[in-house]
């Protein structure tokens, strides 16, 4: 994955100016302008949570750190051990076949190549260390273990469909983290849509433009393509990365609602 978030830092602050019924949107502490809505009606996260940021990052420990480090040294490791390697892989056929359910999580400690490594650990840095802190000003430091629980179930739940659609296919393997990593990535697109993204940190463009076009291409390449990268990974990781967000904290709809009509109300 060739992306980027562009980081810059809003303070943007609006209200209806209609008493009790007002509404702000704070910026908050993640990467860029992630602005907690603060409704006197329909409010989800309030300005304790954001209080909770504090207390989170004076302890904080990078987990996506730590997971990128266990993913890195293991994918290092295998590169040149391909017996190893193939016993790690995501293998339909042999998960069924003999039960080796450990490939749904195993497979995505390894990875291709350099490249193929370095641009799924790059882009799991700039927006897992965005994620986690937004989790910590959401969750206090219940945060952490929302973050570990996404990342290692995206791995499986994103492997689900392929496990279906390849089961009677002994041939068939795949490898990477793009099931983990999609799924963080469009958590950090739900709580802030505005933020910029950008590929090849080239081309840039609000989150939610960027994860519209993200599955649109997923799901085309993943019906005709045959470049044997699994693109159904790519997609249900990033669904998956989606329902997370809004079962754990379902105010984030109201979040990205709220962005995102301010920034088409900013056309007219």
């Amino acid at each position: 994955m060739g992306i980027s978030a562009d980081a810059y830092c809003g303070d943007q602050i609006t209200t209806d100016g209609k008493g009790d019924k007002s509404r702000r949107l704070y910026p908050g502490n993640g990467l860029g302008s992630h602005y907690a809505i603060i409704d006197n009606h329909t409010s989800r996260l309030s300005l304790n949570s954001l209080k909770l940021y504090s207390t989170f990052n004076s302890t904080f420990v990078s987990i996506t750190f730590i997971l990128i480090c266990v993913t890195v040294i293991i994918s290092f490791y295998t590169f040149n051990k391909g017996e190893l390697a193939g016993q790690l892989m995501m293998n339909p056929y042999l998960i069924k076949t003999k039960g080796q359910y450990y490939r749904f999580v195993t497979s995505g400690l390894i990875h291709k190549d350099h490249v193929h490594l370095l641009w799924n650990m790059f882009s799991f840095y700039i927006f897992g260390t965005a994620v986690e802190r937004d989790f910590g000003s959401l969750f206090g430091q219940a945060g952490t273990y929302y973050f570990i629980v996404l990342y290692l179930t995206a791995l499986i739940v994103s492997d689900i469909p392929t496990y279906f659609k390849e089961k009677n296919n002994a041939d068939y393997n795949s490898l990477g983290a793009s099931g983990g990593v999609g799924s963080v990535i469009f958590v950090f697109i739900i709580l802030q849509p505005l933020q910029s993204i950008c590929l090849y940190f080239a081309f840039c463009m609000p989150g939610f433009v960027f994860g519209a076009g993200y599955m649109a291409y997923t799901y085309y390449q993943g019906r005709k393509s045959k470049d044997n990268i699994n693109h159904d990974a790519h997609l249900y990781g990033a669904l998956y990365g989606l329902l997370f967000c809004v079962v754990a904290y379902p105010g984030s709809l109201l979040v990205f609602y709220e962005q995102v009509k301010l920034w088409v109300g900013s056309f007219f």
